[in-house]
């Protein structure tokens, strides 16, 4: 019995926990859904919610081109992934453009560990974005996958903004990826600086310390032979 609810936990079987909730980290129904949204204690993902106002949906008398919007959007996930990726490893975030209330303008970002995920949450619920106070949690999503509509991806979903799935909006091509590499970076250069910090608590590292031994340090110690031309002690194959 247990493993078989284990085995429908989160799906349209589950008569107790809300399916919506496991996949996309909302309801529409909210806290008067009549099944169970079972905040996960520790998770990769944090969800902000109703973070980013698409002008179209915010202002009905929006006269900009989609090229402007689309200019305003890159700079909006541009100045947030910077952002979140101060909290640790950042390995995706999206951004949602339906327009029902439960999915409006929310931001997802899951990390490389939970531990970054927490830290996120816990700086991001003393901010304010946009003369507005941020509200953000752990997520249970885990597949965007299948948090996603795909038939939104190929535009044939009838439902617009208003489907309980996530439609996303993308950044500009290549701006991800951008993002991505100057994250490698930093990355790259906190390790080697907390690295050299080691090093230097340590009294200058493992290589300073056997030159301090004597004989020069381990590369002009004595070996007792040249072991790159010495002769094998495998025996020859014939």
């Amino acid at each position: 019995m247990a493993s078989y609810l284990a085995s429908i936990y989160g799906t349209e079987q589950d008569k107790v926990n809300c399916s919506f909730y496991y996949k996309i980290g909302a309801c529409r129904h909210g806290d008067r859904c009549s099944r169970k949204h079972t905040k996960p204690p520790f998770s990769q993902t944090i969800l902000i919610s109703n973070v980013y106002a698409n002008p179209k949906h915010t202002d009905p008398n929006c006269t900009l081109s989609d090229e402007q919007i689309q200019t305003g959007f890159d700079n909006f996930f541009e100045d947030w992934y910077a952002e979140l990726a101060k909290y640790g490893h950042l390995l995706e975030m999206h951004v949602c453009d339906n327009v029902g209330d439960h999915l409006i303008g929310n931001v997802y970002a899951r990390y490389e560990w939970e531990e970054e995920a927490q830290r996120a949450v816990d700086a991001l619920n003393d901010r304010w974005y946009d003369n507005r106070p941020l509200w953000a949690e752990l997520s249970p999503v885990t597949d965007f996958r299948e948090a996603c509509c795909r038939q939104n991806e190929t535009n044939e979903c009838n439902r617009g903004g208003f489907c309980n799935f996530m439609h996303l909006r993308h950044p500009t091509k290549g701006l991800i990826k951008q993002l991505e590499h100057e994250q490698a970076v930093e990355l790259r250069y906190k390790k080697e600086a907390q690295h050299a910090a080691k090093e230097a608590a340590a009294g200058g590292g493992w290589k300073k310390n056997l030159e301090e031994q004597g004989a020069g340090g381990w590369k002009s110690a004595p070996s007792g032979g040249d072991w790159r031309s010495g002769p094998s002690s495998r025996p020859v194959a014939t």
